[in-house]
């Protein structure tokens, strides 16, 4: 998601001082905060005495439908009793995604645009890549304005339905143009020592181009720590850290 400007004024000097401490630190912190808003708006919004009610009752019949086991048809008649049941809590615990959907979506976007990739630096070696239909064919250009030092050729020969440049630069905004077929199609990037950056991928539909790629890093919070190969970003990070969180939050708060 992209996060509207209208809201970069309110969430930047929030959420921005926690960037400081690092992305591992950020997200840690963030997670616990957005998973702590959810909980305590669910246990609000929510009848908690016939949430425990509810979840006792599927309890009891789920023990129920084991001793139904040789009797096929009233098990049956069984399970869909408990399915109404859960269907009803369901119907309560959507209540609370109501009122806390907006804002989630919203910081989200804010997480998105902050913490999914590191910033192009001055002076970094980074790639530019434009992604093709497949069977394309020709020479396609790059220029920059302002000028950027590239360490390719600025003109490339589409391969395997993609051209590559390497390039670098001192701090600042650019634009980028490429040109295919008489077309020129634009992207803006941003060099800086902060942690901005603009969106690293942009698809241009109306033409033969499927999109133009910036090489900014992926963020990843657990830095060199894999699990079973997998080095989270951002949002894989997020989910992990707030099921660990909202199991605890559950637990402390008596939530049903």
């Amino acid at each position: 998601p992209v996060l509207d400007p209208v809201f970069e004024p309110v969430l930047n000097p929030i959420f921005n001082p926690l960037l400081k401490l690092g992305y591992f630190w950020a997200i840690i912190i963030l997670s616990f905060l957005i998973t702590l808003f959810i909980t305590v708006v669910y246990k609000f919004a929510t009848d908690q005495n016939l949430m425990k009610k509810l979840k006792d009752e599927m309890k009891g019949m789920q023990k129920e439908m084991k001793l139904l086991k040789d009797n096929p048809q009233k098990a049956m008649a069984h399970q869909k009793k408990i399915m109404e049941k859960n269907m009803q809590y369901m119907k309560h615990s959507f209540k609370p995604t109501l009122y806390t959907m907006i804002p989630i979506i919203i910081i989200f976007s804010w997480l998105n645009a902050n913490l999914a990739f590191l910033p192009l630096e001055p002076g970094q070696e980074f790639g530019i890549s434009v992604d093709f239909k497949p069977g394309t064919f020709g020479q396609v250009s790059l220029d920059s304005i302002p000028e950027l030092t590239f360490l390719t050729s600025q003109t490339q020969e589409i391969t395997r339905d993609q051209a590559v440049w390497r390039v670098q630069g001192e701090k600042g905004e650019y634009k980028l143009e490429v040109t295919f077929n008489n077309q020129k199609h634009e992207k803006i990037i941003i060099i800086t020592d902060d942690r901005n950056y603009e969106n690293p991928k942009e698809l241009i539909k109306e033409s033969d181009n499927i999109s133009i790629n910036i090489g900014n890093e992926p963020v990843k919070p657990l830095g060199k720590i894999s699990l079973l190969g997998w080095k989270p970003g951002w949002l894989g990070t997020y989910i992990l850290l707030s099921l660990i969180f909202s199991f605890s939050l559950r637990k402390i708060m008596g939530i049903s």
